[in-house]
C-alpha cells in the first residue's frame, strides 16, 4: 500500500510540464556546450556555429520559463468533476440511508404532502365528533402499504 501511494506521489510529481522543460533544457545545452568544446577541438568551424545556435535557443527558452504555467490536463479535470460527483451521490445516499434526510426536511418545515393527509386523517380518527375510526385508519394504512399488509396478514394467520 505505502509502494503505491509513493508510486503515485512520485507519478503525479513528475507530470509538472514547466519542471520537465526546465530539465530538458538544461540537459539541451549541456550536450550544445560539449558539442562547442568537441567542434573546436577539432575545428570543425559548421559543428560549433549549430551547437552555439542550439544552446542560444535553449537560453532562450529558460528565459520564457517564467511566463508558462502548469495547466493540469482535461483528464484531470474530468476526474475532479467525477470525484465530486461521486462524493455529492454518497452524501446523497448516506442522508437517505439513515434518516438524517428525513430530520433535515422537517427542521426545514418540508413535510410532503401524502404524510400532511396521513397526519389529518389521524386527527380525525382521534376527534370523537368526526365519523372515522381506528379500523378505517388501520384499512387505509394496509392499502397505502403493502409490507404493513403482508405483516398484518401473517400475524392474522398464527
Amino acid at each position: 500500500m505505502r509502494l503505491a501511494v509513493v508510486c503515485l506521489a512520485a507519478g503525479l510529481g513528475a507530470c509538472n510540464p514547466v519542471e520537465r522543460i526546465a530539465r530538458d533544457t538544461n540537459e539541451i545545452r549541456t550536450q550544445a556546450q560539449a558539442l562547442v568544446r568537441h567542434g573546436n577541438d577539432t575545428g570543425d568551424g559548421v559543428v560549433v556555429s549549430r551547437a552555439s545556435k542550439i544552446d542560444s535557443l535553449a537560453s532562450d527558452i529558460h528565459g520564457e520559463l517564467p511566463n508558462v504555467q502548469a495547466r493540469p490536463s482535461d483528464f484531470m479535470d474530468l476526474l475532479k468533476i467525477g470525484a465530486i460527483g461521486l462524493v455529492l451521490v454518497a452524501v446523497a445516499v448516506i442522508l437517505w440511508q439513515t434518516g438524517i434526510g428525513t430530520a433535515i426536511r422537517v427542521a426545514v418545515g418540508w413535510i410532503p404532502r401524502r404524510k400532511q393527509e396521513e397526519a389529518k386523517f389521524i386527527e380525525a380518527v382521534l376527534d370523537p365528533s368526526k365519523p372515522e375510526s381506528a379500523r378505517e385508519y388501520i384499512a387505509a394504512r394496509r392499502a397505502a402499504d403493502p409490507e404493513l399488509n403482508a405483516a398484518l396478514a401473517a400475524k392474522e394467520k398464527h
